[in-house]
């Protein structure tokens, strides 16, 4: 039994890889990448402009797709295709050769849709680029939803939906949608932009916002994922009740009001898409024939409720001023209707892109085009000027001559500009010159009343102009105006906000883990940060607490045995912050985490005591090593001499004359002294400084007095200290530990390296 192949396999010389990147069958992957990276910068589109540079970059991206897949290339050895041969031996590949050689087949019996080359050409027309896609696709997703595929070669999964995708790409195309699709294998780039991980994907992309397609592929689906992309608010239902305060916000929105009279009970999305395109310049509405209650309506401007009809209205709500019908509304025809009624007959200026459109620069002498501008106020005091300078604007509409009326107080810079009083309405006639502003103009002499005799001066004005360019000759430059219906910052900084959640929202249900790894990434770290902060600081308000400075009566308790001393700030400039010292006895409980297992770049100070010195070396230890404890790479210690003597000398044999160690036993060898010693324990590196005590005999002698010693220490204690003179020796063993530590910190002292840690028991 013969199975059929892909027909790639009958003709394994038509596509090397080897050849198209140029390097040899045993090359490495790091050759291959290189060349790939060479080549592709070479041949890539958006550089090469040759009129082949598109197909050469495509093969170039399939070879390297091939060469750089262990399992592709390994197909491509054997069998000379990348694809599914491997399924079968060498030795039924050569039996099928020998087949088809004897036999003639229809090629289109082999033909499998595995690769580009043999899928339906009827997605190369929406093919995307990285740069195509930045520079023409985003901005234009402000004007049309785009709906985008995401595909790749040798994708089962995006063969089964073909079908759909082809079927339902044609519909939303002719409704007004955009269509893209995205090849994964040769626009990795954009692929990654868009953050897509796998094949197939769909998604939404309007305003620049991606939104991912998440259900089932069948044509509803996607009409529904479509139609949701639109915001909700683009049309409103219109009834008999509600159509004249619809109809009267042409006013306050400074736009033309449309209306859509149809048989159907929803809104189509042909008209939701024409809303969308034409949201800035248009408002829109909708009116459902078939409802009770809309009977009148329709009668009052004589509809045929068989027929669709798409209604203008301008200055005046009783009458439309224009009207279209057609059993069929076609997107043309849509557009060529709207295009015709952008603007109100007299719109106002409320914002720069509006003053553009309407009063274009000058481009050449025949494309003159002048605006007859109305400088007026709010209110009914300036109402009945307005109401004339409509009239007049109604009769004489030209394609060269736009009118259009401004608010004084809402754009004064643009009034004082042109005007010496702004308390009148006045009439300017101007061209714009250049886009910095520059203008020519004409004023009238005469304050706009809306008078016969002001039309005639108007009117005169106007037929000069026609033969006579320079009638405008005064000059001047205008600021930019203000945007009057731009929402303020805090309604756009919630609306913002409102949209980052409803991204979070979409994204904790839908997306994958890989896209949700930021995300989540940040509010553990966020949440980390906020609890080890309330955990800190709970316990520093505990600590400031119990370490107050104590009374009279606990400070002669204050020198027993602890492990904490205390110290008010007062004593000396160098107390930390804290005001104490926390010194730990090392045990064998908590030798391994205070040593063996020390982290990197971290050193444990021990000192060396006995039961009999172990309070005023541990006092004396703890003043001299205040001014370090800001370090939090420095632990403090003590060991007892009487406890771990065997370990300690163990320890000092490394160190080369700090303790002379006799060859046999002497009777005075467990009698040395090496209380206050301190050491400097580095449990990573294995090594050890060594600090030798001070001795009494030493620069001539002098100590330093208890008393003194115990008044720096407690300077609001009342108690008279009780000192002996044994304990003023003992102190000063330690009195330039502060010096040694200060060298210790610098990397100056002497290091003694150990094989290993001994066991401290």
């Amino acid at each position: 039994l013969l199975l059929p192949l892909p027909a790639a396999a009958a003709a394994p010389g038509d596509f090397d890889p080897y050849r198209v990147l140029g390097v040899g069958r045993g090359s490495s992957q790091a050759d291959i990448k290189k060349a790939y990276k060479r080549l592709a910068r070479e041949w890539h589109p958006d550089k090469n402009k040759d009129p082949g540079a598109e197909d050469k970059f495509i093969q170039i991206s399939k070879a390297y797709e091939i060469l750089s897949n262990e399992e592709k290339r390994a197909n491509f050895d054997h069998y000379g295709d990348a694809g599914e041969s491997q399924g079968f031996s060498q030795h039924q590949h050569r039996q099928f050769h020998r087949f088809h050689d004897g036999f003639y087949f229809d090629e289109s019996f082999f033909h499998f849709p595995f690769n580009s080359e043999r899928r339906d050409t009827s997605d190369e027309k929406y093919l995307l680029h990285f740069s195509h896609y930045i520079n023409e696709i985003v901005p234009d997703s402000f004007k049309k939803p785009y709906l985008i595929k995401i595909t790749s070669d040798w994708c089962f999964s995006c063969i089964h939906i073909e079908p759909v995708w082809k079927e339902v790409a044609q519909e939303l195309e002719v409704l007004g949608a955009g269509i893209g699709v995205v090849h994964a294998g040769y626009e990795r780039r954009l692929a990654h932009h868009l953050g897509v991980h796998s094949t197939p994907t769909l998604l939404g992309l309007i305003n620049g916002k991606i939104t991912f397609f998440h259900n089932a592929v069948i044509r509803e689906n996607l009409r529904q994922f479509v139609e949701n992309l639109l915001p909700g608010n683009l049309v409103e239902k219109v009834q008999y009740k509600n159509y004249i305060r619809f109809l009267s916000d042409w006013r306050k929105d400074n736009k033309p009001h449309v209306l859509l009279f149809d048989h159907m009970p929803v809104v189509p999305l042909l008209y939701k898409l024409t809303a969308f395109a034409y949201r800035d310049y248009l408002s829109f509405g909708y009116v459902y024939v078939g409802l009770r209650g809309t009977e009148e309506l329709s009668s009052q401007y004589n509809i045929n409720v068989y027929t669709p009809t798409m209604m203008i209205f301008k200055e005046h709500i009783d009458r439309p001023a224009d009207v279209v019908q057609a059993r069929e509304m076609k997107k043309q025809l849509i557009d060529d209707f709207l295009s015709q009624n952008k603007f109100l007959m007299v719109a106002r200026l409320t914002s720069q892109r509006l003053f553009q459109e309407l009063c274009p620069v000058k481009k050449s002498h025949r494309q003159r085009k002048h605006c007859v501008v109305l400088l007026t106020g709010e209110g009914e005091k300036f109402a009945e000027a307005y109401e004339a300078f409509l009239t007049f604007a109604v009769a004489n509409t030209k394609d060269t001559l736009k009118f259009v009326y401004i608010y004084n107080e809402r754009q004064p810079e643009f009034a004082d500009a042109l005007l010496m009083d702004r308390g009148r309405s006045a009439v300017v006639i101007l061209e714009r010159r250049n886009n910095a502003g520059k203008i020519a103009y004409k004023a009238l002499e005469e304050a706009w009343q809306g008078s016969k005799e002001d039309n005639f001066i108007l009117l005169d004005l106007l037929d000069q102009l026609r033969t006579d360019p320079g009638l405008l000759s005064s000059e001047t430059v205008v600021a930019d105006l203000n945007d009057e219906l731009a929402p303020i910052f805090l309604i756009r900084w919630l609306f913002s906000t409102l949209d980052y959640i409803s991204d979070c929202w979409n994204s904790l249900f839908h997306s994958n883990w890989r896209e949700m790894m930021p995300l989540l990434s940040l509010l553990f770290s966020a949440l980390f940060i906020l609890f080890g902060t309330v955990i800190v600081q709970a316990f520093s308000d505990s600590s400031d607490t119990r370490d107050s400075p104590p009374s009279e009566k606990e400070e002669t308790a204050a020198k027993t045995e602890k492990n904490d001393l205390s110290f008010s700030k007062e004593s000396n400039s160098r107390i930390p912050r804290k005001g104490f010292v926390e010194v730990t006895e090392l045990t064998d409980i908590n030798y391994t985490s205070n040593l063996v297992r020390l982290r990197p770049g971290h050193m444990n100070i021990v000192l060396i005591l006995s039961n009999s010195t172990k309070t005023p070396l541990l006092q004396k230890f703890a003043l001299e090593v205040y001014t370090f404890t800001g370090s939090s790479s420095l632990h403090f210690s003590f060991l007892s001499l009487d406890k771990h003597r065997e370990w300690l000398e163990y320890l000092l044999e490394f160190a080369q004359d700090a303790a002379p160690i006799p060859n046999q036993y002497d009777k005075h060898f467990l009698e040395r002294d090496y209380t206050g010693y301190v050491l400097a324990l580095n449990g990573h590196k294995k090594y050890f400084c060594l600090f030798k005590p001070h001795r009494s005999g030493d620069e001539g002698g002098t100590l330093g007095s208890c008393e003194d010693y115990n008044a720096s220490l407690h300077m609001e204690a009342r108690g008279k200290p009780s000192c002996s003179p044994g304990s003023r020796s003992i102190k000063n063993k330690l009195r330039k530990l502060s010096f040694w530590m200060e060298r210790l910190l610098e990397g100056s002292l002497q290091r003694f390296y150990i094989p290993s840690w001994p066991a401290l028991d």
